[in-house]
């Protein structure tokens, strides 16, 4: 997987003056657009397009300070419209227009040519088991929440309180499947999934009933889930394991992510210190 991604970025570099979207790339990594996105956010910790955008726009900026074409030719050379669409591109990514960037030889912003290589690292395993699920519905209250990459998220320990114990009560009642009791689902999320970007938060459970008046509801298809177990201190191991799942567990294993709800079920020590939890991934073999 590693090579095949590394080989998109190349074709990244040979097309800085073309416009090269998500679903070349992710022809030539040989695997969906979907995942392609996911794995390059989790490995790179920037959006796969706004890594493109950034590297087009650093070697803009090389030839803005050489001066041997006009903007307006370099504008055109990288797939901008007008004159006035680069410049706002420019200022964006470099803090400074390309006109007063050539005048006064402004220090640019520069986006560092990326590859991917396999480090290994530890001797501890992953746990997981492989679901097969009938489509369902995650039935019970939502909220817009900001992401967070370390530590408890404010906002949703909020919403949390806020629903009361007998919402709670009403909502656990409904569960009739895997994974059983309430889960935590993250849905929604930005392609880069860069911290404070907002996603939807389902306080739910996977249920083949009805939603009663005043639940909210989130139809789920049919597929297969990867089902990762964790125990230890609560936020951060789960979080990690978010993220070697796909740093760690995608690039070694025949599967890819497909588009569907990330559900958390954990099961909290009394204190809230410690957890036991099972992290429900939708995935797909990569050769479907």
């Amino acid at each position: 997987m590693l090579d095949r991604l590394n080989q998109a970025l190349e074709h990244v570099e040979r097309n800085l003056d073309r416009q090269v979207g998500a679903a070349e790339l992710a022809r030539i990594a040989a695997t969906s657009e979907y995942h392609l996105r996911r794995m390059f956010s989790a490995l790179a910790g920037i959006g796969l397009s706004e890594y493109v955008r950034r590297r087009r726009l650093t070697v803009a900026g090389a030839e803005v300070l050489s001066g041997e074409r006009t903007l307006l030719e370099i504008a055109v050379r990288y797939g901008y419209g007008s004159g006035e669409a680069f410049a706002r591109a420019f200022r964006a990514v470099h803090g400074v227009g390309p006109g007063e960037a050539r005048r006064t030889g402004a220090a640019l912003s520069a986006q560092p040519r990326m590859s991917f290589r396999l480090v290994v690292e530890g001797s501890s395993g992953m746990r997981y088991r492989l679901v097969e699920k009938e489509g369902f519905a995650l039935v019970g209250r939502k909220a817009r929440v900001p992401l967070v990459h370390e530590g408890p998220n404010p906002a949703i320990e909020r919403f949390v309180r806020g629903l009361g114990r007998e919402t709670a009560r009403r909502i656990e009642e409904l569960s009739d499947q895997e994974p059983r009791g309430i889960v935590n689902v993250s849905h929604g999320l930005s392609e880069d999934r860069a911290e404070g970007t907002e996603l939807d938060y389902w306080y739910a459970v996977a249920t083949g009933a009805e939603p009663p008046s005043g639940m909210d509801a989130l139809p789920v298809e049919a597929g297969t889930w990867a089902v990762f177990e964790v125990s230890g201190e609560f936020p951060r191991t789960v979080q990690h394991l978010w993220r070697d799942v796909f740093t760690q567990w995608f690039p070694s294993n025949p599967y890819r992510s497909r588009q569907g709800p990330e559900m958390l079920r954990a099961r909290l020590s009394e204190d809230g210190r410690e957890a036991e939890a099972e992290l429900w991934i939708p995935v797909e073999h990569a050769a479907s």
